[in-house]
């Protein structure tokens, strides 16, 4: 597999994130102090808009599934006929109506129709790994440059957005730390007027952020469609019938490595979608660096950008599962900073994250590929069962962010958080802090403590591959 293809093949993945990322640090803090909806409706709406994407998952790979190949393959088509709606009800999710009472349903709709569009992305292009190369080293070196473009993508869309918006929510009275014996006017004390005009500063900046940020997704697509050829099942014999979707389904429900490997990585993405929901809001609320969050979202990012091949030659040399024990880098430190919120050691913080965050990202979709092959041997006369693997694995990792996140905006409801306000109240603050230092830390401890019996080793993944060219 050529460099260009796997170039070519790591930028058309990258748009997806720079949208994902600019929603994954924004869209809460958008949602509560642009468009002034309550806690409880944010948490619908994140919570519904995940939701929808994930619904979408199974549905899109049983049609995926029953595709016929086509001159330009059999998944590229679909990446291609989503694109256009994914950039317009992505561009709509950051518009502000002028009307107040209808704004919860219009961000619901925008939200869910894009996550469920990101989705009809994501399932063929993800499943598109194994339709690039027979080698499992070129797989992963293709799996490498994808994540290190992804994370540059998610660099980019949160730099992008940050650098954008930031003024939407700056407040020169705001900067100023209070007596001991402040009054309770300055608690409620607008930061940030009310925006019901869509054409305010506010809302302004947050539509120019979208079409921008459109722009890089249409441009990474094309890239995309001209630069990678999808090659039919190199398995597959002629004999071979596809798997139906639904039997598929069940007989990946029952394999041991696929179960372990998702249950554990749900958990460990939940808790990196915690840190990306809430970091904003702690960063602003909680943790007195209202005028910094821009630049630490960018410095954990970087570090995720700039660690994926480290983590790609780490694996290669001690193996996949030792990796993962990279993920709990982030634990002591986030706890650290929780307690001692302090600048410098934000940013120590945010670069560690980040380490962390590559190896999460990168390790279960180097891992799904193994579990694929595995699955293979064990039904060698079965074809077309890459895109249940996939499109069900979305499907659970979806679901987890997005009970998690909605579960995160109830409590901040629950609370008492008020759109806003230059200071928040003390059970506000405290339901941060644990957002971002306990809750995170336990997911990604019992995700690893599942992994553990993840029974795929470096030494039966090279068995696997020689019975399987022994079967090709």
């Amino acid at each position: 597999l050529s460099m260009c293809s796997k170039l070519c093949y790591a930028i058309g993945g990258a748009p997806n994130q720079v949208a994902g990322s600019a929603a994954s640090f924004f869209l809460q803090i958008y949602l509560l102090d642009i468009a002034h909806i309550t806690p409880f409706h944010a948490s619908l709406v994140l919570f519904i808009g995940k939701a929808s994407g994930a619904v979408t998952d199974p549905v899109a790979g049983f049609f995926i599934s029953k595709s016929r190949w086509t001159k330009i393959g059999r998944l590229m088509p679909w990446v291609l006929a989503c694109t256009p709606f994914t950039i317009i009800s992505y561009f709509f999710m950051w518009y502000l109506p002028p009307f107040l009472s209808g704004r919860v349903a219009w961000y619901l709709t925008f939200h869910s129709l894009f996550q469920a569009l990101t989705t009809l992305f994501q399932v063929p292009y993800s499943a598109l790994t194994m339709f690039l190369s027979t080698d499992q080293r070129d797989r992963d070196s293709a799996t490498a440059y994808r994540m290190t473009m992804e994370v540059l993508g998610t660099l980019i869309g949160a730099a992008l957005q940050g650098q954008i918006v930031a003024s939407a929510h700056v407040s020169p009275h705001c900067t100023v730390n209070p007596s001991g014996n402040t009054t309770d006017s300055w608690h409620d004390t607008a930061s940030i007027p009310d925006p019901s005009d869509p054409l305010s500063h506010q809302a302004k900046v947050y539509m120019i952020a979208a079409g921008v940020i459109a722009g890089v997704y249409l441009l990474g697509i094309i890239v995309l469609f001209l630069g990678v050829k999808e090659r039919d099942d190199p398995y597959a014999l002629n004999s071979d019938r596809t798997i139906p979707f639904c039997k598929g389904l069940a007989l990946t429900m029952k394999h041991g490595p696929y179960v372990k490997l998702t249950a554990s990585f749900l958990l460990i993405s939940t808790a990196v979608q915690l840190e990306q929901g809430n970091l904003v809001l702690f960063c602003t609320h909680a943790a007195g660096l209202r005028n910094h969050f821009q630049y630490l979202v960018v410095t954990l990012l970087v570090s995720a950008a700039l660690s994926i091949p480290f983590w790609q030659k780490f694996l290669q040399r001690f193996g996949k599962k030792c990796a993962a024990c990279g993920i709990s880098w982030m634990i002591p430190f986030a706890v650290m900073l929780v307690t001692i919120p302090n600048l410098i050691l934000a940013y120590f913080v945010a670069f560690i994250s980040g380490l962390s965050i590559a190896a999460s990202l990168l390790l279960p979709w180097s891992m799904l590929p193994d579990v694929v092959d595995n699955f293979r041997l064990q039904n060698p006369h079965g074809k077309g069962h890459e895109t249940i693997f996939y499109s069900s694995y979305v499907f659970f990792t979806k679901m987890s962010a997005g009970i998690g996140l909605g579960i995160s905006a109830a409590g901040l409801e629950f609370t008492g958080y008020k759109p806003g306000i230059c200071r928040q109240s003390d059970s506000v603050i405290l339901t941060l802090k644990l957002l971002i230092g306990a809750v995170p830390a336990i997911l990604i401890l019992l995700g690893l403590f599942i992994l553990l019996f993840y029974p795929i080793t470096e030494e039966s993944r090279k068995e696997t591959k020689l019975a399987l060219e022994e079967l090709r």
